[in-house]
């Protein structure tokens, strides 16, 4: 499927509203678990789910706060749980590491990939390695962004 064809998911939360400030809860500040997502229009031949949450504003470059693949087609992603396959973030680290930035207010996107396989990769993949094995696999995507400023 080529870029222009694919479908677009819708991606929500629960917890905070697209553009919005996200929950203390869910950052380096508070609990720092994932807040859970709801993710819509699905395609019906989709074989599993990606998650990648990054924060572009970041000071060194865009920095990756959860990698997870191989999530089944599902439309919801608990808080607090590991939906699938949890690769190497910025923190070098296994999982979700929540918004912590150093200074003013970032932006976090939220993006959800619908392949049409399951990713083959060890978990020391990290952002870049999925991203190139998702590569011509991507039937549909979407993302919400949240927002955080440290008080």
């Amino acid at each position: 499927m080529t870029q222009s064809a694919r479908l677009t998911l819708k991606v929500t939360s629960p917890a905070f509203i697209h553009q919005g400030m996200i929950s203390k809860k869910y950052t380096c500040d508070g609990v720092n678990i994932n807040p859970p997502l709801e993710v819509e229009n699905i395609p019906a031949n989709t074989q599993s789910l990606v998650l990648i949450i990054d924060d572009p504003d970041a000071p060194g470059g865009t920095w990756d706060h959860w990698v997870v693949w191989n999530i089944p087609t599902q439309n919801h992603i608990e808080e607090n749980s590991i939906p699938g396959t949890e690769g190497i973030n910025s923190f070098r680290q296994h999982h979700y590491g929540g918004p912590c930035p150093p200074s003013g207010t970032h932006r976090y996107f939220f993006k959800v990939y619908a392949l049409d396989n399951r990713l083959d990769l060890s978990a020391d993949a990290d952002k870049h390695k999925v991203e190139q094995a998702m590569n011509g696999h991507i039937l549909a995507e979407g993302n919400m962004v949240g927002l955080y400023k440290r008080q």
